[in-house]
């Protein structure tokens, strides 16, 4: 999975771990949350509206707020 979230392409990590077939190592892929914000940000367009909107630190929480929110949920 490091590999695989640090840009390394799925085919050649198969073929690393000596899969046979490709879908034996998809079993175990599953983008996180980054990778797939990075993904987006690479297919949208900077010339487009969205393009402003995918700063990262939007969407950053830290344990504190997130404590403050759950126990608001009472």
């Amino acid at each position: 999975m490091h590999l695989y979230q640090n840009g390394m392409d799925l085919t050649l990590v198969s073929q690393w771990l000596g899969h046979l077939n490709l879908e034996t190592t998809q079993i175990y892929a599953h983008a996180d949350t980054e990778h797939k914000r990075a993904a987006i940000a690479a297919a949208t367009p900077s010339d487009t509206p969205l393009y402003s909107k995918l700063n990262p630190e939007r969407f950053t929480v830290n344990d504190e707020e997130i404590l403050k929110r759950l126990v608001g949920l009472r």
